[in-house]
Parts: structure tokens; C-alpha cells; sequence
């Protein structure tokens, strides 16, 4: 959760942001906002520090899970996926710190993710009207098991995860669309994938938003991910992703999905080539004009 920090810290620290275009969420998502994805009773056992052992273990982060101040955190972060995706429908494009909880799922979290931000933020934008299509492009090595499931037969959205095969989770869900690479697959390959797919569904399924997970675990040094993009790649897809969405007009909104390496710098700089691509594009695009 440092590396959330750090990653702020170091895009003020190199120019990529500037304080004045730093947001904050005003408030925390209400229960009702929450429960238009998540089950009542794990919503309130997670929110009153009372889940039952299984679904710690299952969540990951042990003890902890049962306080308040990762209560507080991990529905900040929810609000956080909220602002960004609504100043990406402002302005065209946004990009988050965190965000990309894709394991949550409606009854229970998983892998590192408790509550789905992605799909709370989906969902409240639906129903608000403000939207009738969005497309959740999940670019994190790992399935976006939980969203898709939380999307499975809803015709407004479209869940695309292009993630390794042979990686967690071991029981994959049924995303609109599921891209499985092998092992391995270095910047090349991994991009042609991408660049193949995204602009199609952007042209047939027209969104009106996208939420994109840019996870960083493809990374070849990640401690969790089998993959083999370098740092070069990496900025090559978050240039292509924003770039492509924005060429088509489409508003995008990012975040920073999963990573995984012991030295927090590193793995923020990772992280930070999205936020760099987005500052690039901002410009390139004339989108603070």
C-alpha cells in the first residue's frame, strides 16, 4: 500500500503532475453505493472488523483486514476509482494513484482486493445515467476475475482482460473477452495483442468510457507475474491504451492495478509510466486548454 504513496510522491517530485491538478474525494462511497455491487452481509462484516477467518485468509493481507484503518483505506480507494472516472468523463482523461481491485468479488474478496472499486464506480455511473456503455480494459498479468463476474451477461459492459494463462487465478471467469498469453510474451508480441484488439472493440462496442487497469505485474522482473515486458514496453502500452482511446474520443480513465517488488521505488516508477503517458497525451491532445 506504500507504493501508492510513493507514486504521488514522485510525480510531483519529477514535474509529471503539478498540485494543482491533484484531486481528493470528498467523502466515502454510502453503503447503498456499495451495495450496488457487494452482498450486505459481507459489506457489513468487512465494515465492522468481523470477517470470519476463511475470507481473511482469502483476502491475503492477514490481521490487518480486521481494522479500521484499512476499512477506511480500502473504501478511500473506491472513492478515489469514483473521482477519477468522473473527471475522465470532464475532461477526457484521468489518472488514479491506485485502484484496479479486479478480485473483489459481490461476496467476498481475493487476491490483495476487498472491495471492487471498478465495478462500484461502473455501476453508480450506470445508474446515474451519465453513461450507458463501459468498457474495463484489464491490462494487470492476473484475470480480472471479479469484475467479470460482476459484469457476466450485463450487455452495457464490457470486461476485456488480457492476462497471463498460467497465473492466479487458477479458476479464470468469463470476461466479455479473455486474452491468455503464454508465458514470456516480451513487448512485441504482448503490445501487436493489444494493439489489435483494443481499437475493435472501441469501434463495435463504442463505450462511452474506459476504465483501464494498467497493472504493472507483465513486468519481467515482477516477484507475481510470467510475463516479460520491460520498462520500454510498459510505456509503450500505457501510450497506446490512452492514445487509442483518445482517438477515438473516448474518455479514459486509468489506474494503477497490481505490481509487485520489494524496493517501493521501483515498482512506483513502474507505475509511474502512466501517469507519465497521460501528461504527454494531456498536452499532445489539448486537453487542459
Amino acid at each position: 500500500m506504500g507504493v501508492f504513496k510513493r507514486i504521488f510522491e514522485l510525480a510531483l517530485e519529477q514535474g509529471i503532475a503539478t498540485a494543482d491538478q491533484v484531486h481528493r474525494p470528498e467523502r466515502l462511497p454510502t453503503d447503498e453505493e456499495f451495495l450496488l455491487v457487494h452482498d450486505a452481509d459481507y459489506l457489513r462484516a468487512f465494515s465492522d472488523c468481523s470477517l470470519d477467518e476463511e475470507r481473511v485468509r482469502r483476502i491475503g493481507f492477514g490481521a490487518v483486514t480486521r481494522t479500521p484503518t484499512l476499512v477506511r483505506r480500502t473504501k478511500a480507494e473506491v472513492a478515489g476509482t469514483l473521482l477519477t472516472a468522473r473527471l475522465a468523463l470532464r475532461h477526457g482523461l484521468a489518472v488514479n494513484t491506485a485502484g484496479g481491485t479486479h478480485h473483489a468479488f459481490p461476496t467476498f474478496g481475493s487476491g490483495f482486493c476487498i472491495l471492487n472499486d471498478l465495478a462500484v464506480t461502473t455501476e453508480l455511473l450506470l445508474a446515474e445515467g451519465g453513461v450507458q456503455r463501459v468498457l474495463i480494459l484489464d491490462l494487470d498479468v492476473h484475470q480480472g476475475d471479479g469484475t467479470a463476474v460482476c459484469f457476466q451477461d450485463r450487455r452495457e459492459v464490457f470486461t476485456l482482460s488480457v492476462h497471463a494463462a498460467s497465473n492466479f487465478p487458477a479458476r479464470k471467469q468469463r470476461s466479455t473477452l479473455d486474452l491468455a498469453l503464454p508465458d514470456n510474451t516480451a513487448d512485441d508480441a504482448y503490445l501487436a495483442t493489444v494493439g489489435s484488439v483494443l481499437p475493435d472493440v472501441l469501434r463495435n462496442f463504442k463505450p462511452d468510457l474506459v476504465l483501464y487497469d494498467a497493472g504493472v505485474d507483465p513486468h519481467v522482473s515482477d516477484a507475481l507475474g510470467r510475463l516479460a515486458l520491460t520498462d520500454a514496453g510498459l510505456a509503450r502500452r500505457e501510450r497506446l491504451v490512452l492514445d487509442t482511446c483518445l482517438a477515438f474520443e473516448i474518455p479514459v480513465a486509468g489506474y494503477v492495478g497490481g505490481g509487485y517488488d520489494e524496493d517501493l521505488t521501483v515498482l512506483a516508477e513502474r507505475h509511474l509510466h502512466l501517469h507519465r503517458a497521460a501528461a504527454e497525451l494531456w498536452e499532445a491532445y489539448g486537453l487542459g486548454a
